[in-house]
C-alpha cells in the first residue's frame, strides 16, 4: 500500500484522479478530485460548488476556447449516493439511477474520450456511506492505439479498513500521447484529518499542472458532510 501523496506526485502529470476510502479515524470516509492541465484552456478552470455536488467553471471565460471535455459536474448526489466522474458521464450515471438502473448500466453506454491520439480514460466512482463504506470505480478507456474499442473495467470494494483507500487517476505520467492509467485503483494509505488530506494531496501535485482540488469526509454514522475546494485560480 503506498501512502497517497507519494502516489499522487510519483509523476508531474496523473492527470485527473479519484480517491475513496476510510480515514484513519475509522468513522469517516474521505473522497477526492483533482484536475490538472497542460494547455492554457485546460488550466482555465476553478472548482464551484453545485447545491451538494461541485462544477467545473471557466476562471475567464472571455479565454475559454472550447468547453467539451473540460466543462461539467464531477460530483454529484443521487439517491444517498456520491458519484464523482472526470466528465459528464457524471449526468449519464445520475440519470440511470434516477430510472433504477445501476452505475454499470450506465456506463456500458459510454466510453473514452474522443480526443484522439490520447483517448482519456474515463474514470467513475459510486460510493454509498450510510451506516458503512462501499463503493464502486470504473475505468473506460481504449483497447487499442486506434480508439476503435473500449476496455471497461469495473471493482468493486467494502468493507475498506482504517487508514486505507483506492486511488485511479487517467495518466500513468506525462507524455505525447499521454499514456492511459494502467492496472487496477492503486491501494493508498490516508492519514490524517481532512484538512491534513487535503493539504497534503494539494501540495503533493505537481505545482505547474496543478488546477483544482475538492475533498469531502463524510461520517458514517451520522452522514454529517465536510468539504473543501481548493483552486490554482483565485
Amino acid at each position: 500500500m503506498k501512502d497517497l501523496f507519494q502516489a499522487a506526485g510519483a509523476t508531474s502529470y496523473p492527470g485527473r484522479g479519484i480517491v475513496a476510502g476510510r480515514m484513519d479515524d475509522g468513522a469517516k470516509a474521505f473522497f477526492a478530485y483533482f484536475i490538472m492541465g497542460r494547455s492554457a484552456n485546460s488550466r482555465n478552470r476553478v472548482f464551484v460548488r453545485d447545491g451538494e455536488g461541485i462544477r467545473t467553471q471557466a476562471f475567464d471565460p472571455a479565454a475559454m476556447k472550447d468547453p467539451s471535455l473540460i466543462i461539467y459536474a464531477p460530483v454529484r448526489w443521487q439517491d444517498g449516493k456520491v458519484v464523482v466522474t472526470n466528465g459528464d458521464q457524471t449526468d449519464t450515471i445520475c440519470d440511470f439511477l434516477a430510472e433504477g438502473k445501476s452505475f454499470g448500466d450506465a456506463l456500458r453506454t459510454r466510453a473514452f474520450e474522443p480526443d484522439a491520439p490520447n483517448f482519456t480514460p474515463r474514470i467513475s466512482l459510486i460510493a454509498e456511506t450510510s451506516g458503512r463504506l462501499r463503493f464502486d470505480m470504473a475505468v473506460l478507456k481504449a483497447a487499442d492505439a486506434s480508439g476503435e474499442r473500449c476496455l471497461r473495467c469495473f471493482y468493486e470494494y467494502e468493507d475498506m479498513p482504517a487508514g486505507e483507500g483506492r486511488f485511479v487517476h487517467t495518466y500513468r505520467c506525462d507524455g505525447d500521447p499521454i499514456p492511459s492509467f494502467e492496472g487496477e485503483p492503486e491501494a493508498v494509505a490516508l492519514s490524517g484529518n481532512l484538512d491534513a488530506l487535503t493539504d497534503g494531496l494539494w501540495n503533493a501535485l505537481d505545482a505547474h499542472n496543478r488546477v483544482s482540488l475538492w475533498t469531502m469526509a463524510v461520517d458514517l454514522a451520522t452522514g454529517a458532510r465536510e468539504s473543501r475546494i481548493v483552486n490554482q485560480n483565485v
